[in-house]
């Protein structure tokens, strides 16, 4: 595909980055010198200094060919005006844009985006994926990741497996064994910050992350399998009153209405605005880091603390103040791909990473095939994939014994008539069956040609 991305920032390089690993043409617009200049030495892709609402710099970039057009800038507006353009001028099929503010996407302008006004097919607004995110960790205490697929039938969990573990030492042939009735299947293990689809005999270690397939309805008995049965919080504090933190804090008002929530803001117009816009959420003007602000906010007694601020090096230092102050649990939002694998080793549980769902949002949009969800995991490493059997795919009819699994994927699960199957060897695809799969990057292609039309249907 051709691909222009407008906005080389973090996620505009981030999706570049991915998109050109998977031999797509990708040209970069940004209008900063120096961004540019760091997207040519560290990506083999075309990169143009330039406003993204020029069309002379569009066409210099291709837009007469180009498949799609990603704007990604810090401005909203820019965003809209780039698409607008990439569909009256140059007639681009798909144009995803990133749009911060909610006002935007409130209900009453719902008509806002749509091809008679500005011609937007996807719409991104990753503070609120993010909180969304959050959200459904808050709602599987012990999960670093918790990814609903098929309506929420099915879930992805990401684990950590301490020495308390029941199945620590053991096989994947094992588990099986030594639970016939778990619904769960293991997709992948994360050690020694590498990812690998494990095999039959492979064994599970202390520190391992591990992903696993789970129907929905046993997600508490799997969590006790694998050495997790912390409870829900019933007290949250989130230090941030951002978007991000706004949103979340309005969610869980709406969804838990017996939960305490305290909000801890550094801005005081900030502080105010928010208090306005929450019923029972405690809104807390100060600077987290203070550690009288922490005790004002009574950290010890939070079971949880979810740190949302637009710093990283805040976030990051306020949840380990947090949990020295006695707070068990931790959810960080980290932007910097360098903090990354410093989370873990810190003891903070949950990292939160904005670009893998923006990136996760565009490759939905890309896939070939019946893919009907995705998501990204492992810093690209990995996609987990919710795919339609159709019946002229060469999957149907076929066990998943006959079928030729590539390299690096692994069935987890298959969603048939609302009824949730673990497969073995024996199950038979079937037309209409949602699967949810794992493959790493490499294997990704193999997975699509799977799931698309056989030319023999023709």
């Amino acid at each position: 595909m051709n691909v222009i991305i407008c906005g080389a920032g973090q996620v505009g390089l981030n999706i570049a980055r991915y998109l050109a690993d998977q031999d797509n043409n990708i040209t970069i617009i940004d209008r900063s010198s120096k961004l540019i200049r760091k997207v040519e030495q560290i990506l083999d892709v075309q990169a143009i200094e330039g406003h993204a609402t020029d069309p002379n710099i569009l066409e210099r970039a291709g837009a007469h060919d180009a498949d799609m057009l990603i704007a990604v800038t810090i401005s909203d507006e820019v965003n809209m005006i780039a698409c607008q353009i990439a569909h009256s001028l140059f007639n681009i099929p798909t144009k995803i844009a990133r749009i911060r503010n909610q006002s935007y996407l409130a209900p009453q302008w719902s008509d806002l985006f749509t091809r008679d006004n500005i011609p937007i097919d996807v719409v991104i607004s990753p503070e609120v994926e993010v909180a969304k995110a959050i959200f459904r960790r808050l709602e599987v205490p012990g999960a670093f990741d918790t990814l609903p697929f098929c309506n929420d039938k099915v879930r992805v969990l990401g684990l950590w497996l301490d020495e308390n573990c029941p199945v620590v030492d053991a096989s994947l042939r094992q588990l099986t064994e030594i639970f016939p009735d778990l619904r769960v299947r293991v997709l992948a293990i994360s050690r020694d910050d590498k990812l690998f689809i494990p095999l039959a005999d492979d064994h599970m270690e202390v520190g391992d992350g591990v992903y696993i397939a789970v129907e929905t309805a046993h997600v508490a008995r799997a969590m006790g399998v694998f050495g997790h049965e912390e409870e829900t919080a019933r007290r949250i504090i989130v230090i941030g009153g951002g978007s991000v933190g706004l949103f979340l804090s309005q969610s869980l008002e709406t969804r838990t209405p017996k939960l305490n929530v305290k909000i801890i803001e550094k801005d005081e117009e900030r502080a105010a605005f928010i208090a306005d816009k929450l019923n029972r959420t405690v809104v807390i003007h100060g600077d987290a880091l203070d550690p009288e602000i922490l005790h004002e906010a009574n950290v010890a007694e939070a079971e949880t603390v979810v740190a949302v601020t637009n710093e990283d090096e805040v976030n990051i230092l306020s949840t380990l103040l947090a949990k020295r102050y006695g707070s068990p649990r931790a959810v960080t939002l980290v932007n910097n791909a360098v903090f990354s694998p410093l989370i873990a080793s810190l003891g903070i549980e949950v990292r939160v990473d904005p670009r893998e769902m923006t990136v996760s949002t565009i490759l939905r949009h890309i896939r070939r095939g019946r893919i009907r969800d995705l998501r990204s995991v492992g810093d690209g490493v990995a996609e987990i994939i919710e795919a339609e059997t159709l019946e002229s795919s060469p999957l149907a009819g076929k066990t998943l014994r006959q079928v030729k699994v590539p390299r690096g994927v692994v069935v987890g699960a298959i969603v048939r008539d609302d009824q949730v199957l673990i497969p073995s060897g024996t199950t038979v695809f079937e037309a209409g069956d949602r699967v949810i799969l794992m493959a790493l990057t490499d294997a990704v292609k193999a997975v699509e040609q799977l799931f698309s039309v056989n030319l023999e249907f023709f």
